[in-house]
């Protein structure tokens, strides 16, 4: 499912217009991304949480080449699901 056929289901779920959807989800992700760029963990009871973790630089290499190359340190997100989503999923 992309980010359109999201929104169409929203809409047709809650019985509002693909715009209103399209703006609720909009407002969703941008919370969701605020809050993560703010250093806190966004949490859904049962549906999962999301947070940042800390990637510490590091030695890699090249697979095509074989050459030995540098990592960058990065702050990564991570997504745990909670045990509904992995119970609905199974």
């Amino acid at each position: 499912m992309n980010k359109t056929e999201l929104i169409d289901a929203m809409a047709a779920d809650a019985g509002i217009t693909k715009a209103a959807a399209k703006k609720a989800l909009e407002s969703f992700l941008g919370n969701v991304e605020g809050s993560l760029k703010s250093g806190n963990r966004v949490s859904l009871v049962g549906f999962g949480s999301w947070s940042v973790s800390r990637r510490n630089a590091r030695e890699g290499r090249n697979p095509s080449t074989g050459k030995t190359i540098q990592i960058a340190a990065k702050n990564v997100v991570k997504f745990k699901a909670g045990a509904d989503l992995g119970n609905a999923v199974n």
